[in-house]
């Protein structure tokens, strides 16, 4: 089974791909934390996750899902992580073993894609350039297949394939703390009403539920926490009605498709 979460969609292509080579089950998190989350495999089945990073760190979601679920295993289980992240990932592999071990699980393998950049909520960040873009795509799609085909089937262990970036330790932990403390929150999201045109669209994608509405209605974020700041309502707005502060003003969008 395959565990996974995506905002702008990186994050989902790499899951369904996996998904259709291994021919595993595609488990989507926010979903599944509606449900019991008790998960039985069966023997020789597989655990994998696809996840984003968010702030050098697991996504809050996902750690939070890591904690209430329980995996139910007669035996060793081959577990991988395939990470996408527009930079590095600091320590993030880290962190979520540390998250994993309490279900007796361990990393088998692990991977990080560097995929096109979706954070825009501080001042220095933005989507990458089309062209860099498509170049973050097509080696991704190499490094995937190949991860796929010599290591998650060939059943290989101790791989590490990460870009962890100068400085792991300060950007996963002061750095990323921060990022949780601070920036993961939807008090900044905010609709330009001049500009929107009661779509829907940023309600319906929000993969997490936070945000009051639907067609005909203006956008209204719930302010109860759930946020995270993934930016999928902001990428999604066909018209950019959708900024967070002043961060955002001017920046382009971006979500994930076949170009």
């Amino acid at each position: 089974m395959i565990f996974y979460f995506s905002g702008t969609g990186n994050s989902r292509w790499a899951a369904k791909y996996v998904a259709e080579a291994t021919a595993d089950r595609l488990l989507y998190i926010p979903d599944e934390m509606r449900g019991n989350m008790i998960y039985t495999l069966q023997a020789g089945e597989r655990i994998g996750f696809v996840i984003p990073v968010h702030g050098w760190r697991p996504p809050v979601l996902v750690r939070n899902f890591l904690s209430k679920c329980q995996f139910v295993a007669t035996g060793p289980v081959y577990t991988y992580l395939v990470y996408t992240a527009g930079d590095s990932i600091g320590k993030a592999t880290e962190i979520f073993e540390a998250d994993l071990a309490p279900h007796g699980l361990t990393l088998s393998a692990a991977l990080s894609l560097i995929m096109p950049e979706s954070y825009v909520g501080l001042p220095f960040m933005d989507v990458d350039k089309p062209a860099k873009e498509l170049a973050k795509k097509q080696r991704a799609a190499t490094e995937l297949k190949l991860f796929v085909t010599d290591t998650i089937l060939a059943g290989a262990t101790g791989v590490r394939q990460l870009v962890r970036g100068p400085l792991p330790a300060l950007f996963s932990g002061l750095i990323g703390g921060f990022f949780t403390r601070y920036l993961i929150t939807d008090k900044r999201f905010h609709v330009d009403s001049a500009r929107c045109t009661h779509c829907g669209l940023c309600a319906s994608v929000c993969p997490v539920h936070d945000i009051s509405g639907g067609k005909g209605l203006e956008p209204v974020w719930k302010h109860q926490g759930n946020c995270l700041t993934c930016f999928a309502c902001y990428h999604h707005c066909p018209v950019h009605a959708i900024e967070f502060g002043r961060q955002t003003q001017h920046k382009g969008q971006y979500y994930y498709n076949k170009k």
